[in-house]
């Protein structure tokens, strides 16, 4: 193994991940109220309500295809009667669907950050170096699924690439401090792309809008209750109740 494939496979893999534990302390000390998606809904919500949706669903769909092909081993699903080709062909057809729909939404929202001219305006520089790096990520996972895997217009890979046997043993491999590298080395050049540009998006959402997805509104569970009161004027003087108040008392 040469220098510069134990700096990306074994070395990277965790300096990504203290940039992102310090990114997170850091953001969290010091800008609390910055810890938001800077919501531009306000300035226009025709193009946002199409293209958000596709996105974030399509998102959701990926990350779990991630989830449990790189987590779950090959022999675990095996072990329960799923064959390989069953899990081949559900996982290229659910990551065919999650690819074109975070595309388009992808496509939809820099188009109308591009074009609006007041959300244009409040994006920062982070938030153009977020859209780069999460586009390339997108379009080369895509590729991956569609290209490799549906289409195989390689030609290297009849049936698809097997990833679970290569990326997955050196992604879990990464969790017990034992990086095993020979299977990235051995992986496809798009795959070992992609493996290295979600490395360095996760390095760097803390300092991006992308932070919002590590939060809950598990505050609004206990919450007190937002009252809006009449301005009838009959009913001014009434001194104010806890609790709900009937419409029209």
């Amino acid at each position: 193994m040469t220098a510069i494939q134990t700096l990306v496979w074994i070395v990277l893999p965790y300096v990504c991940v203290v940039a992102f534990v310090v990114g997170m302390v850091w953001r969290y000390r010091f800008d609390k109220y910055g810890w938001t998606t800077r919501s531009s809904q306000m300035y226009e919500s025709r193009l946002l309500r199409i293209g958000s949706p596709l996105f974030h669903f399509g998102i959701l769909m990926a990350l779990g295809g991630h989830v449990i092909g790189l987590l779950i081993p090959e022999g675990w699903t095996s072990a329960v009667g799923i064959s390989e080709q069953l899990y081949h062909v559900v996982a290229v057809t659910l990551g065919v669907i999650a690819a074109v729909m975070v595309v388009v939404g992808l496509v939809i929202l820099i188009y109308r950050r591009r074009t609006v001219g007041r959300v244009f305006t409040v994006t920062t520089r982070m938030d153009k170096l977020m859209y780069v790096m999460l586009g390339a990520v997108v379009l080369i996972g895509a590729f991956n699924t569609i290209a490799i895997n549906l289409l195989n217009i390689t030609g290297a890979y009849p049936g698809g690439y097997n990833y679970r046997e290569t990326v997955s043993v050196w992604f879990r491999s990464l969790f017990v401090f034992n990086p095993d590298a020979n299977g990235m080395t051995a992986a496809p050049v798009s795959f070992q792309v992609h493996a290295v540009l979600a490395m360095l998006l996760f390095a760097i959402i803390p300092f991006t809008r992308l932070v919002h997805i590590f939060s809950a509104p598990v505050g609004y569970l206990s919450r007190p209750y937002v009252v809006y009161r009449s301005r009838d004027p009959q009913n001014a003087a009434q001194a104010p109740r806890r609790g709900w108040e009937r419409i029209g008392s």
